[in-house]
């Protein structure tokens, strides 16, 4: 008998000093001989079945009860005596404890691989605590107790975790797309994950009364692409993260070099302000996406930007209001004559029509621009 519980043959009670016995059998070494009378103590947080001759004849709530059986004193004793004062009326007494246990670990010894759509194929390793409650005393003593003389979380502990882990990797794949999405939703994963475990609890007149997920992490090069991710959505332009951290390692170095190298730390204190001013100036050109246009002076050749207003090799006027029907040369807005040909400006080019499909075409057309023909 354990140093936990009190009997006199007429008393029987019991406490769990430990606060990790789900069960506890009177005696608990081998069969009783409970007599006749003895009063049974059971506490509301406990409940207690009476095993007679082998089976299960009474459950008990709180509160003390008197037992009824065949072992009467001294009577008993008598008509033992055949059985070497062994009497054959055995009787135990199971006091289950109904309280809900806390605190139990679950997580997964091994990682986990995970099917990631942005990040791929990854391992991942999950961690987290649950509660559980005996909710049928007789089930639970038939289907995992058996004989033993007590029964404590250490038993059924790794067993449930197991079973967690199971239902976890299942639900994982078929309601998570991305662990980048995770932040957010661990109270949704504990409560579907806990009602998809009742079943497999209720088996055993257990009850899955609290699950909680703490962490789930995946394997530390994934979480630097992470990290790297979450910096490039702060700072989009990657060269300027790079510059960034080529800056920042040199400010390192810079202080870490003592006075030794004062002068080398001096020179990057000057050199970073340009560096970052750099990073956060506007880039032009072709690395800004800005394509230049540029020509040709019709009068020296010298190219020129298109904007120009003036050439600046022989000062031809660059700015194009018009153009000479007759030759195309450039001309001012305000000019009446092409200073070219002498072809007034406002006089309009006289279409030529093709005698073949009679199109009108441009005055400097060769050929028809409908059906080919050679224009006159």
């Amino acid at each position: 008998m354990g140093t936990n519980n009190v009997i006199f043959l007429e008393v029987i009670e019991w406490f769990d000093e430990t606060g990790q016995e789900l069960v506890h059998r009177i005696p608990e070494k081998g069969s009783g001989e409970i007599k006749f009378g003895a009063q049974l103590t059971v506490r509301e947080s406990q409940a207690g079945i009476l095993f007679y001759k082998g089976k299960a004849c009474e459950a008990f709530g709180s509160g003390r009860h008197t037992l009824t059986t065949a072992n009467i004193p001294v009577l008993t004793k008598i008509l033992a005596l055949p059985w070497g004062m062994t009497s054959p009326l055995r009787a135990e007494v199971y006091l289950v404890n109904m309280k809900v246990f806390t605190n139990l670990k679950w997580g997964t010894r091994d990682p986990v691989a995970f099917k990631d759509s942005e990040l791929g194929l990854i391992r991942l390793r999950a961690h987290g605590v649950f509660n559980i409650q005996v909710v049928q005393p007789l089930l639970f003593i038939n289907s995992l107790v058996g004989t033993m003389g007590n029964y404590t979380t250490d038993e059924i502990e790794e067993y449930l975790r197991r079973v967690i882990i199971s239902r976890f990797n299942d639900y994982l794949g078929e309601h998570l797309d991305s662990i980048l999405n995770l932040p957010g939703q661990y109270d949704e994963l504990s409560v579907n994950l806990q009602k998809r475990l009742q079943n497999d609890f209720s088996h055993f007149g257990l009850a899955l009364t609290h699950l909680y997920i703490t962490s789930i992490t995946p394997p530390t090069e994934v979480q630097k692409a992470i990290d790297d991710k979450s910096r490039l959505s702060v700072i989009q332009d990657l060269d300027k993260l790079v510059k960034m951290k080529a800056a920042m390692a040199m400010e390192k170095a810079a202080e870490s070099s003592g006075d030794a190298s004062a002068g080398m730390g001096m020179g990057l204190g000057f050199m970073m302000p340009a560096m970052f001013a750099d990073m956060f100036r506007p880039q032009s050109g072709v690395a800004a996406g800005a394509v230049s246009q540029e020509t040709k002076c019709p009068d020296c050749g010298y190219t020129i930007s298109k904007d120009a207003k003036f050439c600046p090799h022989c000062g031809h006027q660059q700015l194009v209001f018009g153009q000479c029907v007759n030759c195309g040369k450039n001309m001012p807005p305000n000019a009446k004559f092409c200073p070219k040909c002498g072809h007034p400006a406002d006089e309009k080019p006289v279409p030529k029509a093709c005698p073949h499909c009679k199109t009108e075409n441009l005055a400097d057309s060769m050929f028809c621009n409908q059906c080919g023909e050679k224009l006159g």
